[in-house]
């Protein structure tokens, strides 16, 4: 391989991924997209889509819920990673915080970092960690000693992003960040996340708040039932007459659209034409 085609190989590439649960439901539907080294790539859609399917068969976390792979390839810097274990996956360098807000509740902040830097061996290099945490979010600094059951959903998520850079990412993956969140802990998460990206950690974001997430992102990826409807640079979603109606409220004529108007929406989608 060229050193030219070495630096353009992306560092996540799903080629034509069908996912079933229970060899029964077909979740993704020949999905195929990329996340480029350094980036920030974002999946956009309604519930039910596929986003987090989507991250559960990068980090492999399918079986976890009795999905797996059922045909095409996941491949990481152009290794075939089609069906390995979360475990590999975090040796790897992927790194999840799925949906939910899932802390430790009982641990203190401080202890749900130190057991996200489990992988790391000397405990020079966990307190290395910790410190690169707490200069990243202050405010966890803060709050070291706090049982995290306790902490409020903005505390919680920012404690979530803090543990998975305890395990040194390459790539971390982030679903729904401000689910529930008030816009001012929503515009803390995004801007932390502006931060990780500057020292070079790949993001990929499944995110409802459109327009946060297509101001962070580089590239973007519609899903609907399982398929790829559309895909761009965040600059050309941004400006896609659809994607400001139906995803960032946004109308061209500037006027209110009622329910009925809006209920129209699956039946004039340009991109399914």
């Amino acid at each position: 391989m060229s050193e030219s085609s070495a630096v353009s190989e992306p560092l996540i590439a799903l080629n034509n991924v069908e996912v079933l649960y229970a060899d029964v439901i077909l979740s993704l539907k020949g999905i195929t997209l990329e996340v480029a080294a350094g980036g920030c790539t974002v999946l956009l859609g309604p519930n039910g889509a596929g986003k987090s399917t989507t991250l559960k068969t990068i980090s492999g976390m399918l079986d976890v819920e009795e999905g797996r792979v059922a045909s095409g390839q996941v491949r990481m810097l152009g290794k075939d990673i089609t069906g390995a274990d979360a475990e590999q996956m975090v040796a790897d360098g992927v790194v999840h915080v799925v949906e939910g807000r899932k802390v430790l509740r009982h641990m203190t902040a401080e202890q749900n970092l130190v057991v996200g830097g489990h992988r790391l061996t000397r405990m020079a290099d966990v307190k290395q960690g910790l410190e690169r945490v707490y200069g990243l979010i202050p405010r966890l600094a803060e709050l070291r000693t706090r049982t995290a059951g306790y902490l409020s959903g903005g505390e919680q998520q920012l404690l979530l992003i803090g543990r998975a850079m305890m395990a040194r990412p390459k790539l971390l993956m982030i679903d729904e960040p401000s689910l529930g969140l008030a816009p001012m802990m929503v515009s803390e998460i995004f801007g932390l996340l502006a931060k990780l990206r500057a020292e070079g950690v790949s993001l990929l974001i499944v995110e409802q708040h459109a327009q946060a997430a297509l101001e962070l992102a580089d590239h973007g990826y519609i899903l609907e039932n399982g398929r790829v409807v559309l895909e761009g640079t965040a600059a050309e979603l941004r400006a896609n007459e659809d994607i400001q109606e139906f995803y960032l409220g946004h109308q061209a004529s500037g006027e209110r659209r009622n329910y009925r108007e809006v209920k129209h929406y699956r039946r004039r989608k340009r991109w399914l034409g």
